[in-house]
């Protein structure tokens, strides 16, 4: 089945911020935002074991328990298992991602691709999430981001491993659809090359955005369409340098980077366009995105992000950035352009 006739609407929320994501989130703010985003109407929620150590899993059970379960989408990851042992944070090696969660649950994490610990990993996320069935698993990070030169052998586990795991629980019912959920493009060129494994699509952060593209519209892009599959657009905002934040690829975000940030929302204050609306509305214009799941960690995002979703961006504003240099000339822009 096709991601978008999963997924239904094109906004959905990604949790990784309520694992406590670069800062410690009261639980109160947590739970009023994802609140904010029920009553908002969205039905798709993201989350994932590592996010932090199982926290952001565990707020969303929370706050979704009382909702009839029929009614919404949980896509969540296996790859990694969250132990009862308590860990210091600084000894985890997270690859690009150290630190990003250091104020979430002390739990020790586990990396292990094979068969049994896929099972184990969903097994363990229904109960974080309080309820009976996923809709989506994503095999997390198995990308040189996380794992460095060890990643092709870390992929290959994966191969072994859980991905025939998924391929039988998508087929047996269990699951509706599985693919992999990585902040790298090369991952998913390598699985869709392969023979065996029939993903359903993928969950690509950071990689179609406004901010870098490049390699995901060329090669990603077209093999997806090609294949009836679907992308989920992660990290819209680029770990939220899009929009002012101080963080690009979960770190600082180079001069490079908040020089292009700066030329590009001179740009859109001319056309009186908002930077989510640029953001949101340039990864939705692809025909392959099947949704796009900013994160939230304040419920005032919220509005903020459907706000940018029903914003109307005129043509001149995506005629600029072409004429400027600061998108791919193939790149669709804009909703008006979607076929």
């Amino acid at each position: 089945m096709a991601l978008k006739d999963i997924l239904h609407r094109e906004l959905g929320f990604g949790a990784a911020p309520l694992g406590n994501m670069f800062r410690d989130i009261p639980e109160e703010e947590a739970r009023a935002t994802l609140d904010a985003a029920w009553n908002d109407g969205i039905r798709y929620f993201d989350n994932a074991p590592f996010y932090g150590a199982g926290l952001a899993e565990i707020r969303m059970g929370e706050a979704l328990a009382g909702q009839p379960r029929e009614d919404y989408v949980i896509s969540t990851k296996v790859g990694r298992l969250i132990l009862d042992e308590i860990e210091d944070e600084s000894r985890r090696d997270v690859g690009e991602k150290g630190g990003v969660f250091q104020y979430g649950r002390p739990n020790k994490i586990i990396n292990d691709y094979s068969a049994d610990a896929t099972l184990r990993s969903i097994e363990d996320s229904l109960k974080r999430l309080k309820t009976d069935r996923i809709e989506i698993a994503w095999v997390h990070d198995v990308a040189q981001d996380f794992y460095g030169d060890e990643w092709l052998g870390i992929f290959e586990s994966a191969r072994k491993g859980a991905f025939k795991a998924l391929d039988r629980l998508r087929d047996e019912g269990v699951i509706r659809a599985w693919g992999l959920g990585v902040n790298r493009v090369e991952p998913i060129e390598i699985l869709l090359a392969l023979e065996g494994p029939r993903p359903d699509g993928f969950l690509l952060a950071g990689r179609y955005s406004l901010l870098d593209h490049d390699r995901a519209l060329q090669r990603v892009m077209p093999m997806v369409a090609e294949r009836g599959l679907g992308i989920v657009v992660g990290g819209p905002y680029s770990s939220g340098a899009l929009v002012g934040g101080p963080n690009f690829e979960y770190a600082p975000a180079p001069a490079e980077i908040v020089a292009k940030v700066a030329r590009i929302k001179a740009i859109a204050e001319r056309h009186r366009v908002s930077m989510k609306a640029a953001g949101l509305q340039f990864a939705l214009a692809n025909p392959a995105v099947a949704a796009v799941i900013p994160g939230a960690s304040r419920p005032s995002r919220i509005a903020e992000d459907r706000a940018a979703m029903e914003e109307i961006v005129p043509a001149d504003f995506w005629r600029e950035l072409r004429e400027a240099g600061l998108v791919n000339p193939a790149a669709p822009l804009g909703l008006g352009e979607r076929p």
